[in-house]
């Protein structure tokens, strides 16, 4: 059998380290919305366990969970929480009257709601499914107030007088709210009061879902120097190993200061030309 000569082997390798040298597949947003470490915008992109939960579809980043998906506000990165949106559900100014709605978070998932999370329900029958409950369908505390407020909403005055603030916020041992088991017509979700309890519409409407992808959340120390060089943290292999992808196409396994110097279009071009010409040649030589 014929040994392949050492020409041979270079091009080959030529070959090889140009092919290395892609567009960047991961990008640091999704939209107007910036990326950072655990997300990414594609597979391959930010941390493996976050890869099914968040996802970049266009210009909209989607909080997946078994009940639906939904879009992605803002992500308050210091202190690990999305807030996310249900189109489904009424709000102050809006008013939703889609009672299959469930929402519900994956009960092995990395996430939580927020301290301050409060569910409002409305327009509920008496004769909703309460059973196997170990605490009560409607919280009687002071928070019960929210319906008051809210009921001067023009949105909610269409439910009626039926209104009461679901407990427990971990919506109970399913993590799942369903208003078709509940018998209720709409829910109001809220993260926040702006410091105006008794201003419904300066409210903050929606979910504040606190994330956790460590024991100290801290994000991991070759992952920093890759954003601080303008980096996206990624991975890759069947050991879903560390990469950095840098902007000009290059990926590293650390960060991209080096890569940085080398310019893309100016490397590959003379190098694919060159190849060209080794190639032309090899198969000259083949023919005479």
């Amino acid at each position: 059998m014929k040994q392949p000569n050492s020409s041979s082997t270079s091009l080959l390798l030529l070959l090889l380290f140009i092919h290395s040298v892609s567009s960047q597949t991961c990008r640091n947003t999704c939209g107007p919305l910036p990326l950072r470490y655990p997300f990414g915008s594609g597979p391959g992109c930010g941390d493996p366990q976050f890869q099914t939960y968040l996802t970049c579809n266009g210009d909209t980043l989607l909080f997946n969970t078994h009940t639906g998906s939904y879009p992605v506000d803002s992500i308050d990165y210091p202190n690990k929480i999305l807030h996310v949106q249900d189109p489904s559900m009424t709000t102050c100014t809006t008013s939703s009257t889609c009672a299959t709605t469930r929402f519900g978070l994956n009960w092995n998932a990395p996430f939580t709601f927020v301290d301050e999370e409060v569910f409002a329900l409305l327009g509920c029958s008496i004769n909703g499914d309460t059973t196997n409950r170990t605490v009560p369908l409607c919280d009687t505390n002071d928070d019960a107030r929210i319906c008051d407020f809210l009921s001067t909403c023009p949105s909610v005055t269409g439910f009626g007088s039926s209104c009461c603030v679901y407990s427990p916020v971990t919506l109970g041992p399913s993590f799942e709210m369903d208003l078709g088991k509940l018998k209720c017509g709409s829910y109001v979700g809220i993260y926040g009061f702006n410091d105006q309890m008794m201003n419904p519409q300066a409210w903050k409407y929606g979910f504040g879902i606190k994330y956790r992808f460590s024991v100290d959340n801290g994000v991991p120390g070759a992952c920093g120097d890759c954003e601080a060089s303008n980096g996206v943290c990624g991975y890759n292999g069947p050991y879903s190993s560390f990469v950095c992808s840098c902007a000009n196409g290059i990926n590293t396994t650390n960060n991209c200061y080096f890569a940085a110097s080398w310019n893309r279009a100016d490397f590959v071009r003379p190098f694919s030309m060159g190849i060209g010409l080794i190639s032309l040649w090899s198969l000259a030589r083949t023919m005479f």
